[in-house]
């Protein structure tokens, strides 16, 4: 028992020995202190750049920098500048009101079909000078005589007609003598636009001409319209109007049947 007791003190003894000995394995240091000023001046940059960002922001919004600009251009009166556009934009209205006011418009004329007028069936064969109507058209510098347009002032016009033909057989009435229909199935609607030149002693040439022969059905509604148009020179004194064949069929409508020009330049 005295050796068991002594053996015990000896290994107490052993591991007060290792306790007061040195460490075997050192303590890791710890990395805090080397990580915490790196997150603090990183912190710190961001957010100086967030103030700064804003600043310029809040400048920008102000007008600041451009007041920095025009400061760093050549040396111009700021109210120059700023009034500039207005007045510019004042002075484009009113060069556009002059345009609009009849003395500085250009000549031109637009004249509906003159209602009523009624054309004998007999004259079928020969070309009618349409007369038109002054009262719900206009002429602007430009006369207008017994369904001519009278050109006063000498320049480039473009000048258009139209014309429309129809035809409906009118259901007689039995008390009134019979009418003989006229022959329909072959017949020729032809517009022409003629030209009055003071140059050639008002001789009278065709300035354009349209139409076709049309076959028509005596007992249904029918109609046709013929259009043109062109540029052409006219002078002073010049006169200019429109024939059709077969006029008793014109339509009557304003909307269909019309003759104008206006004047594109000198």
């Amino acid at each position: 028992m005295a050796a068991t007791h002594n053996e015990y003190r000896g290994y107490l003894r052993n591991t007060a020995h290792m306790e007061a000995g040195q460490h075997r394995f050192h303590p890791v240091q710890s990395s805090e202190p080397t990580y915490r000023p790196l997150l603090f001046g990183t912190l710190a940059v961001m957010g100086l750049l967030q103030v700064a960002s804003s600043v310029a922001i809040l400048l920008h919004l102000t007008g600041y920098l451009q007041e920095v600009d025009l400061s760093a251009a050549p040396q111009r009166p700021i109210e120059e500048v700023q009034t500039e556009p207005v007045l510019n934009a004042l002075r484009d209205t009113r060069k556009n009101r002059r345009c609009k006011t009849p003395k500085e418009s250009l000549p031109s004329a637009h004249l509906p079909i003159r209602r009523p007028q009624e054309y004998s069936k007999k004259d079928v064969p020969q070309a009618i000078t349409i007369d038109w109507e002054e009262k719900h058209g206009y002429h602007h510098r430009m006369g207008y005589q017994k369904g001519k347009l009278m050109v006063l002032e000498s320049g480039f016009y473009y000048v258009y007609a139209k014309t429309c033909f129809r035809y409906y057989r009118i259901p007689e009435d039995s008390s009134q003598p019979e009418i003989p229909s006229v022959d329909i199935s072959n017949t020729q609607l032809i517009q022409y636009v003629f030209h009055e030149s003071i140059k050639w002693n008002s001789k009278a040439v065709i300035l354009m001409k349209t139409g076709s022969t049309m076959r028509w059905n005596d007992t249904s509604y029918n109609m046709y319209c013929a259009q043109q148009g062109r540029g052409v020179r006219l002078d002073e004194g010049d006169a200019l109007f429109v024939n059709v064949s077969n006029a008793w069929m014109l339509d009557l409508e304003g909307e269909g049947t019309y003759f104008g020009a206006i004047k594109l330049g000198n």
